[in-house]
Parts: C-alpha cells; structure tokens; sequence
C-alpha cells in the first residue's frame, strides 16, 4: 500500500519561502511520477508541478503560475520528492496536496496547508 504524507506547510508572509515535502512509504519512488497540487477554498483543485520519468531521466514541469518560483525536485535515498516554493504571494495560499502515479494506481496524500500573508 502505498501512502504519501505531506509536510512543510505553514504560515508565511508575502516574498517568503516555504519547502514542502511528500514522504513516500510502501515502494520506492524510483521512476514514479509524483507531483504537487493545491486546492484554495472555494476553487477546484489545480495543478502546481510534478517530476516524473520518461525514458532515461527526470522531467519537471510546472504551472504557469508557479514557474520560475518553484521547484520540485527528488531524493530517492529518502524516498522523498520536495516542492520548494519562493516568492511568495497571498493567491499561493492553499492546501498543497502531492500525488503520485505508477501508471496503473494514482495516490493522494492528505494535504498540507499553506497560508501567505499580505
């Protein structure tokens, strides 16, 4: 079974920076596609980024509104992929969920909740 948990999350003011993690048990994440998305209130549950593997390597991809201020990246020795988020605005303020797929299963871990301050 696998699980995904999320940490890192909290409360920031604008022009800040926050890391996020997504602790992967239960396989390795080795050549599993993980990304981040967030959910504010009252908005459908949107995109962030996500690292996934095609071929012989790692690709990022991001979401406009998010690109050039973020990146996500992996370690596979912990088992853990990380979203590193920069430049903080107050529309960034959601919950940050990470998902993860192995192209038969897709997996969501519990949230982490990010609050930007103006």
């Amino acid at each position: 079974q696998v699980q995904l948990v999320e940490s890192g999350g909290g409360l920031v003011q604008a022009g800040g920076s926050l890391r996020l993690s997504c602790a992967v048990s239960g396989r390795s994440i080795s050549r599993l596609d993980v990304g981040w998305y967030r959910q504010a209130p009252g908005k459908e549950r949107e995109f962030v980024a996500d690292i996934n593997w095609r071929i012989y390597s790692y690709y990022a991809t991001y979401a406009d509104s998010v690109r050039g201020r973020s990146t996500i990246f992996r370690d596979d020795a912990k088992n853990t992929v990380y979203l590193q988020m920069a430049k903080l605005k107050p529309e960034d303020t959601a919950i940050y969920y990470c998902n993860a797929d192995n192209g038969g299963d897709n997996y969501w871990g519990q949230g982490t909740q990010v609050t930007v301050s103006s």
